[in-house]
C-alpha cells in the first residue's frame, strides 16, 4: 500500500526517530523509513503529540541523514500475511521468511497488536493438557487455554524443558493434535538451532510456526516478536480451529528491550529503571491467551523468563506472576544435583489445576495425591534446615523418614529422562509409591477410600 512521503527528521537518538508531525498520523501506524541511498526500513509511531510524531525504527538508524531521509506513512498498523502454508515455517522477528522458502501466498493480513476479546466471550479453561512430566501433570497441571509460564534462571535447562513439553503434549482422551507457535527473542543462534533440530528429529516441526529474533538482531525487533507469534497463534486458533501451544523466550530479553525504548525517550523509570507501563505491556501479549465462545480452538502460553540474579522477585517474574495462572520455578541446587527437569516443588503452582482434574478428567486421586506430597516435602523442607543446624544423626526416627522420603521424591518423582513420556496414571502411581514410605497416619489429606484403594499393600 502506497502512503503519503515526507522528507527530513527532527531528530535521531538510537532507534527513536522524531519528524515533523504531518497529517493524520495514529498511533501504532507503520512507517516505511528511507535512507539516502534509498535502502528502506520499517518502523511504527509510538508517540504522537500537536507538532511531531516519535517513530521507532526496527533495525539500526546509523547513516540516516537528518535531511535527506525520507518517511511514508501507510495509515495502517503493522500486518502479518497469514494463510495455508504458515505451518512448517522459520520467520524472523518481524513475519519475514528466513527459511529459504518463499513468503506465504495469502490476501489476508492481520494486525499484529491484536483485537480485544470481550471477557464475556470467553471460555473458562477446564482440558487436563498430558505433558508427560511427572513434575509439572501431578503437581502443577497444565490447562488448555491457561498462561503458565517458566520462571528459570542463566544456565539451567529451561529450553530443554519447553521443547520437551512441545514435543510431549496432547489433550489427554482426545484425537485432537497441537500445532506449536515459538517465539524466541534475543536468543544465540545455538538454542535456536537447538529447537529447530529438536523439532525436526522428533518430527513436529511441520506442525510447528517459529519466530526468531536472534542475539545479533536489533533488539527493538524484540518488541514485534511476541506479537507476530500470538498473531499467529490466533489466526491458527480461532479461524481453523486448531490448539495452539505458544512457547515465547525469554522474556527477559523483550522487558530489556522496552526498558531500553524506555530510557532513549527518556520517560520516568519505574522499579529497576523498567517503564511504568510494564505490567500493562506484559498483560497485552499474557492475555492474548484462552478459549471463545464460537471456536473449538484454543491457545496455551509458557512463557519462560530468565530471573536476574534468580531473584523471584525482580519486577519482570513478580508482574508476569500477578497477570498469569501460576508458575514452573526452576531450581539451581535441584539442577547442581543432577536432577532433570529442575522443578522446584514449593514455589511451583498452577491456579487452574483445580478446575482440570479428578474423575473423569484425569483420575479421582489426582488432587488428594497432589496436596500431599506437596504437604510432605514441605515437612521435608522444614526437616533440612534444621539438619543443616543440629546435623542429620541428631535427628528422630521419623525425620530421618522424611528425609528419606524427599531424597527419594526429587530422585524418582521429580527426575525423569528428557525423552521420558510418562502418563498420568504412572506418575499417580509414582506418587502413591512414594507416599507409601510414610506413616499411614500422616496421609490426613486423603481421604480413607482413596487410601484403601490406590495405596500400594505390604509397604
Amino acid at each position: 500500500m502506497k502512503g503519503i512521503e515526507y522528507r527530513g527528521l527532527t531528530s535521531v537518538d538510537g532507534p527513536i526517530v522524531v519528524v515533523r508531525r504531518p497529517q493524520n498520523v495514529f498511533y501504532n501506524e507503520t512507517v516505511y523509513v528511507r535512507d539516502k541511498n534509498g535502502e528502506k526500513k520499517t518502523g511504527r509511531v509510538i508517540d504522537v503529540n500537536s507538532d511531531t510524531a516519535v517513530v521507532q525504527i526496527f533495525g539500526s538508524t546509523t547513516g540516516l541523514d537528518l535531511n535527506e531521509t525520507s518517511m511514508e506513512f501507510l495509515s495502517q498498523p503493522l500486518e502479518l500475511r497469514v494463510g495455508e502454508g504458515l505451518l512448517g515455517r522459520i520467520f524472523n522477528g518481524l513475519g519475514e521468511p528466513i527459511d529459504g522458502l518463499p513468503p506465504i501466498v495469502s490476501s489476508e493480513k492481520i494486525d499484529v497488536n491484536g483485537m480485544p476479546i470481550n471477557p464475556f466471550a470467553r471460555v473458562y479453561p477446564r482440558d487436563f493438557i498430558q505433558t508427560g512430566i511427572s513434575s509439572i501433570d501431578g503437581m502443577n497441571t497444565l490447562i488448555r487455554g491457561q498462561k503458565l509460564p517458566i520462571f528459570s534462571g542463566n544456565g539451567l535447562p529451561h529450553n530443554r524443558l519447553a521443547a520437551q513439553i512441545i514435543r510431549q503434549a496432547k489433550i489427554r482422551n482426545s484425537d485432537e493434535q497441537f500445532v506449536m507457535v515459538f517465539a524466541g527473542m534475543g536468543i544465540k543462534y545455538d538454542q535456536a538451532q537447538f529447537f529447530v533440530k529438536s523439532f525436526e528429529e522428533s518430527g513436529v516441526l511441520s506442525k510447528v510456526v517459529m519466530f526468531q529474533s536472534l542475539a545479533d538482531a536489533p533488539s527493538i525487533e524484540r518488541i514485534i516478536t511476541p506479537r507476530c507469534a500470538l498473531t499467529a497463534a490466533e489466526y491458527l486458533a480461532f479461524k481453523k480451529n486448531m490448539h495452539v501451544l505458544v512457547v515465547m523466550t525469554d522474556m527477559t530479553n523483550y522487558c530489556e528491550a522496552l526498558r531500553e525504548i524506555s530510557t532513549t525517550r527518556g520517560e520516568v523509570p519505574g522499579r529497576k529503571g523498567y517503564p511504568g507501563y510494564l505490567y500493562s505491556d506484559l498483560a497485552e501479549l499474557y492475555e492474548r491467551a484462552g478459549k471463545i465462545k464460537g471456536s473449538t480452538g484454543s491457545i496455551t502460553q509458557i512463557p519462560i523468563l530468565t530471573m536476574p540474579n534468580d531473584d523471584i522477585s525482580h519486577p519482570i517474574p513478580d508482574l508476569t506472576g500477578y497477570i498469569t495462572e501460576g508458575q514452573i520455578v526452576l531450581d539451581r541446587e535441584l539442577s547442581q544435583k543432577g536432577i532433570y527437569p529442575p522443578v522446584s516443588g514449593l514455589p511451583s503452582l498452577s491456579r487452574l489445576m483445580k478446575d482440570g482434574i479428578g474423575e473423569g478428567m484425569t483420575r479421582e486421586d489426582h488432587s488428594a495425591v497432589s496436596s500431599q506430597l506437596f504437604a510432605a516435602y514441605s515437612k521435608v523442607k522444614g526437616i533440612r534446615n534444621l539438619a543443616a543446624i543440629i546435623g542429620e544423626e541428631e535427628l528422630g526416627a521419623e525425620d530421618k523418614m522424611y528425609l528419606k522420603f524427599g531424597n527419594a521424591l526429587e530422585g524418582e518423582f521429580f527426575t525423569q529422562g528428557e525423552r521420558e513420556n510418562r502418563s498420568i496414571e504412572q506418575t499417580l502411581d509414582l506418587g502413591w509409591k512414594l507416599l507409601a514410605m510414610l506413616p499411614r497416619g500422616d496421609l490426613t489429606r486423603i481421604k480413607p477410600e482413596l487410601i484403601e484403594k490406590y495405596l500400594p499393600k505390604g509397604e
